[in-house]
């Protein structure tokens, strides 16, 4: 009876297994837990706060104060009747001043504000949408594996930067005639807003409330900024097994050495993982997904473009 041969690992093979463990390390942690519970609690506050905004802002603009200034600008002209704008920033302002001191050492009365906005900034969508960034092949990670370090910025870090700008709706061509499709960015920044009285500066209008409703308010951003902190603490937690890992998968040259490793850590890997990457370009070229991308609707993601032009090489490589 011969003997089975010994499956060699490569660069693409070792990724792909750290790619299940990964996936293994993230699905078992805590913090992937609090991850998703910090975007569940912000996606309720979110509800909360559109209805307590536009209370806010209604008590102090009547909607009849809007219509009127509406007419006005029908019958006299935009800036001659006044000012209108459809806005989707706040400034929340405690109506209850606490005591400080001036420069000099005076006391004096300081009122709170608090900045409410319902669109929403690059770092935020991106800690959002991690799991389907992840999923599409992108590397939602770019920016917090710096840890602020930006002298560490590299040309990946660069073409991840511009593959999630694209995705999210950021990068330049965003409003471009061949991009249908909504982004991330547009969607967020236009699902709520309101007619309010003054000009397009938000920090213009300062609409006062109780205490009680401003603690709310301030408590509506720090959920907003818990899933940013729930990002990071998920990728260093997940960062710190996977530098380990793929020291240790540098060190195997076969593939029952990881795969030893997997059992004693309860990782489902098996050699079908690596067959069904290596014919991923093959069936990105099956009838219907060509079909698909000819009718420029469907676009590649960073690890199905990887994969075709590696078995570009490789059919070049036979051919000579």
């Amino acid at each position: 009876m011969s003997k089975e041969k010994r499956l060699t690992l490569n660069a693409e093979k070792r990724k792909v297994i750290a790619d299940v463990f990964q996936d293994h390390f993230e699905s078992g942690s805590k913090y992937k837990a609090q991850h998703q519970e910090a975007i569940q609690t912000y996606n309720d506050m979110r509800s909360i706060a559109k209805t307590k905004i536009e209370q806010l802002v209604r008590f102090h603009q009547p909607q009849e104060d809007v219509d009127t200034i509406r007419t006005m600008i029908n019958k006299y002209g935009e800036r001659n009747g006044g000012e209108l704008h459809h806005d989707n920033c706040f400034y929340v302002q405690n109506a209850t001043p606490r005591m400080d001191t001036d420069y000099n050492g005076n006391p004096k009365e300081v009122l709170d504000d608090v900045h409410i906005q319902f669109k929403a900034d690059k770092d935020f969508l991106t800690s959002y949408y991690r799991d389907e960034l992840r999923s599409k092949g992108l590397d939602p990670d770019y920016n917090v594996r710096l840890a602020n370090d930006y002298d560490k910025r590299s040309p990946s870090y660069y073409n991840a930067e511009s593959e999630v700008n694209k995705y999210l709706g950021f990068s330049s061509d965003n409003n471009s005639s061949s991009n249908q499709t909504v982004k991330y960015k547009n969607s967020w920044e236009n699902d709520f807003k309101i007619w309010v009285i003054g000009s397009s500066y938000c920090h213009n209008r300062m609409f006062q409330t109780d205490s009680e409703n401003y603690e709310w308010f301030k408590s509506f951003e720090v959920a907003k900024e818990n899933v940013v902190m729930a990002h990071e603490k998920l990728f260093n937690h997940v960062d710190e097994k996977m530098q380990k890992l793929k020291l240790g998968l540098k060190s195997y040259r076969y593939f029952d050495q990881a795969k030893e490793l997997a059992d004693k850590l309860g990782v489902a890997l098996n050699e079908t993982v690596l067959d069904a990457h290596s014919s991923m370009a093959l069936s990105i070229y099956s009838p219907t997904n060509l079909a698909d991308l000819l009718t420029d609707e469907v676009e590649l993601t960073r690890d199905e473009k990887i994969a075709i032009a590696k078995a570009q090489m490789k059919e070049q490589l036979v051919t000579n």
